[in-house]
């Protein structure tokens, strides 16, 4: 009977740690993504004539990327400001725009380049 009580407690605190860790896990994820990051790190200004010439744009590609690129640059540092939720909603929103945009400009070859350097780019900046 002794050593059913104490396998019993043994279980129960075995089961309460590994739970604790668990949310410990959860919510430093969570913190991760909801603690204010540097404002740079929104700040999506690059080098336009570095990217035309990774893909191969034309002069009339370049101007219309250029201006994608500013508006894009402007909802990410408004994506900055915002908190929480909000900020995420609005990043999601920038690169959904972003990419609709440039997915009209360009062709597959040059969407595809593209898309894995913005992939990239979120990826190091932890966005």
């Amino acid at each position: 009977m002794k050593k059913m009580i104490l396998v019993a407690v043994a279980i129960m605190t075995m089961t309460s740690s590994f739970a604790s860790t668990e949310n410990d896990k959860a919510g430093r994820f969570m913190e991760y993504f909801m603690n204010a990051r540097n404002v740079e790190d929104y700040d999506m200004t690059f080098d336009t004539r570095r990217l035309a010439a990774k893909l191969d744009l034309t002069a009339e590609q370049m101007d219309a990327v250029e201006v994608i690129q500013n508006q894009f640059t402007n909802e990410m540092l408004s994506a900055a400001n915002s908190h929480g939720f909000q900020r995420r909603a609005q990043v999601r929103q920038a690169v959904s725009n972003d990419i609709n945009k440039m997915k009209m400009i360009l062709n597959n070859k040059q969407f595809d380049s593209y898309m894995s350097l913005l992939i990239t780019t979120l990826r190091n900046r932890h966005l």
